[in-house]
């Protein structure tokens, strides 16, 4: 019986998760997203990390042995045993100052204008993680990084879908239902 368990990945603002849940939707499979398996439940959120057993534990009761689904954000460097499970795998590259733009506007969504603005109680952790991520292209900080993941893709046994994730959704959507079309099994 052919799967459809489709995996995508990014830069953190590309949009991986957006399009990660419309094509999901579109495709009436469940979604996933990486993050909620990668941190603890904490408030505010996105504080301690759950250990990588744990996390593999969690996807594996969720989801893991079903023939269909869709997981947007990276496990790079932790997930490798999901590597044989993929179908599919889709990277998102969006330009840099887009993404930014929309990194400031989720922090602003989840954690409130006020609070992310100058003076704001989560201003620094705001302007300290778009700071981290502003450097994926360059790769001159500690973790994530476009040549890491080119790396990563490179190595994988499954197609890769390169998409641009300034594109609008619905195209983007499109385009990767006939990808996963065109799936073999």
């Amino acid at each position: 019986m052919k799967s459809r368990r489709i995996h995508l990945m990014g830069a953190s603002g590309s949009g991986v998760t957006t399009i990660g849940r419309a094509l999901a939707g579109r495709l009436a499979l469940p979604h996933h997203d990486s993050d909620d398996y990668f941190w603890l439940p904490t408030v505010p959120p996105y504080q301690t990390t759950r250990p990588a057993a744990e996390r593999l534990r969690l996807m594996r009761e969720m989801f893991l042995p079903r023939l269909d689904w869709v997981l947007s954000g990276t496990v790079t460097g932790w997930g490798d045993e999901l590597v044989p499970l993929f179908d599919l795998v889709v990277f998102v590259t969006t330009p840099r100052e887009l993404r930014l733009q929309r990194l400031r506007g989720r922090e602003a969504t989840h954690f409130g204008a006020d609070a992310v603005a100058q003076g704001g109680w989560r201003h620094e952790e705001a302007e300290s993680f778009v700071e981290w991520a502003s450097h994926y292209e360059a790769g001159d900080r500690e973790g994530r990084s476009l040549t890491k993941d080119e790396a990563w893709l490179g190595g994988l046994p499954c197609p890769v879908v390169r998409v641009d994730g300034s594109r609008p959704l619905a195209d983007l959507v499109e385009q990767l239902c006939s990808e996963a079309e065109r799936l073999p099994g």
